[in-house]
């Protein structure tokens, strides 16, 4: 069976009401409206999820500032209206996810405008760095950020890192292997001896890990006078961030992987108001 979002929103709000919101059913039931509003700059991401968790206890809502849109300090960026009891009880797994998605969008969609600055064809790639459960939302949110998602799950694709080698105590032999069974192969390296060695044994990506901008160069001018380098994409990861992004863009390889922004992202401060 595939992935359900309906299925996850679901879960997500029933960790959140258990048996039952004891406190919204001391209130008068009658209908209501609300409106979330941001208290910061950022990147709107999340906006159709929070649709259907509202939806799920009976609530409409209309979309303001749709994902991908962007949103100032107090602008309103969903208007619901239901009965108070299903309103406040999906009030917080509403706002958790928008807050964590919009977040999310909003630090991708600054890392991408730094590359674009270097006028570089390197893309922002995400990582599987996310919080257990939350990762379909978080590539979903990199995308809505101008970010590429790239291998969301194990089975994706081939990725040859360290443990695998010292596990396997070759990485020829390992990379051989997988290219009797998979088309594409990528190959992390942390020198540029197996970067080179890598590309020669017919790697389509080689991950950098951990290297300079200026190791990166040196590995890019290496492959360039083997004539191997566009036979092979090159990705920048370890340690990349807003300051120092540009200079990774600045070398000409193709991938940027940025960890962060779904590992520990800062969420934008958001808040539910009765009208």
């Amino acid at each position: 069976m595939g992935f359900s979002p309906e299925k996850k929103l679901l879960k997500f709000l029933e960790e959140d009401i258990g048996k039952g919101d004891i406190t919204s059913k001391l209130l008068t039931k009658k209908k209501i409206r609300a409106k979330i509003i941001t208290r910061e700059d950022c990147i709107v991401a999340g906006t159709s999820f929070v649709k259907q968790i509202f939806s799920l206890k009976g609530s409409k809502i209309k979309i303001i500032k749709p994902d991908g849109s962007s949103a100032k300090p107090n602008n309103t960026i969903i208007e619901v209206m239901g009965s108070s009891q299903s309103v406040l009880m999906c009030e917080r797994t509403a706002l958790n996810l928008l807050s964590r998605m919009s977040g999310i969008a909003t630090e991708t969609s600054e890392l991408v405008k730094k590359i674009k600055t270097t006028k570089s064809k390197s893309q922002l790639f995400s990582t599987r760095k996310t919080a257990p459960g939350l990762r379909f939302f978080d590539k979903e949110s990199v995308h809505i950020g101008g970010g590429k998602k790239h291998r969301i799950q194990l089975d994706d694709m081939i990725m040859i890192k360290d443990n695998h080698i010292a596990v396997h105590n070759s990485m020829p032999k390992l990379i051989e292997k997988a290219k009797k069974r998979y088309r594409k192969i990528e190959v992390e390296v942390e020198n540029q001896k197996d970067a080179i060695l890598a590309a020669e044994l017919g790697a389509n990506i080689i991950m950098l890990d951990n290297f300079s901008p200026k190791n990166i160069q040196n590995v890019i001018k290496k492959l360039e006078k083997l004539g191997l380098r566009k036979n092979v994409k090159l990705e920048a990861s370890g340690r990349i961030n807003l300051k120092n992004i540009k200079s990774y863009a600045k070398t000409g390889v193709d991938m940027i992987s940025v960890g962060s922004i779904t590992s520990s992202p800062k969420s934008i401060d958001m808040s539910l108001e009765v009208c």
